[in-house]
């Protein structure tokens, strides 16, 4: 089969919230998509979506990203395919409300894996390819909760959410002169299945309206500001105030507001 001509974007958790809408973006500019998430039946009928409206081949490979060595089977996909990847979109996440030690290691070690092994080892294999071509796109999305202090509950979002801050930030200082652009894009309230996956959806949605965004909006600010040469991205001026005054306030004083204002979503063990 001859090669498709048309850039391949790979998009993790793409089976809902922000990974679908990454899909659908990237699908409108005329992206191939390799889109993985657990859920093959929610992939399929995204793709079996994009192919039509946007005449574009979408690949699907349900994978689990808790999974040690979970990248390999996209590997062999786009190996199989004879492709290689323009643009990374590493969204696939979740959190754990409970106290850490209420919940199983194994459970906190699917956590670790999907939001913070995965992603690099996904860019590890990319990299080299986007460098010897002089160009390449890597999105992580990060979270509002980089820039916060721990909290009870969600006990390891905000490192992994800020570990994936600080390597975007590496990467752009390693790669950027080989043509490569790497954003970490930061939202807070944002309308996706992410609530409702983690137990935590009928307290969100006492959160004031003014502070929500649809994954639309997250997506589009995101795409904007990576092809612009951003190396961070926080949709939403209320988002970037808060990320403002979280990084500049005493941490005492930031750390006794997130303590008080989290506790209504932690769920205890």
């Amino acid at each position: 089969m001859t090669p498709s001509p048309r850039p391949l974007a790979l998009i993790t958790g793409a089976s809902s919230g922000l990974g679908a809408e990454f899909a659908r973006a990237y699908a409108a500019r005329g992206h191939d998509l390799l889109i993985t998430a657990r859920r093959l039946d929610r992939l399929q009928a995204l793709a079996a979506e994009l192919g039509a409206r946007h005449g574009v081949e979408v690949t699907c490979v349900a994978a689990d990203l808790g999974v040690p060595d979970a990248e390999h089977s996209l590997l062999e996909a786009l190996e199989s395919l004879g492709r290689s990847v323009d643009v990374l979109v590493n969204n696939a996440g979740f959190s754990i409300p409970q106290s850490f030690a209420g919940v199983s290691w194994a459970r906190q070690r699917d956590f670790l894996m999907t939001l913070v092994v995965a992603p690099c080892a996904l860019a590890h294999a990319v990299l080299p390819g986007m460098a010897a071509r002089g160009s390449g796109r890597i999105l992580n999305v990060s979270s509002l909760a980089a820039f916060a202090p721990g909290a009870a509950g969600h006990s390891l979002y905000p490192g992994a959410k800020s570990l994936m801050l600080t390597f975007s930030e590496a990467l752009d200082a390693e790669y950027r002169g080989r043509g490569v652009k790497v954003t970490a894009v930061c939202p807070g309230f944002t309308r996706t299945g992410f609530a409702e996956a983690n137990a935590t959806a009928h307290l969100m949605e006492d959160a004031p309206r003014l502070f929500w965004q649809s994954a639309q909006t997250v997506v589009a600010a995101a795409i904007a500001g990576n092809e612009a040469g951003k190396v961070v991205v926080i949709p939403g001026w209320h988002n970037r105030l808060a990320a403002a005054l979280l990084s500049h306030l005493p941490r005492g004083l930031v750390r006794a507001v997130v303590r008080a204002g989290s506790a209504r979503y932690h769920l205890g063990d």
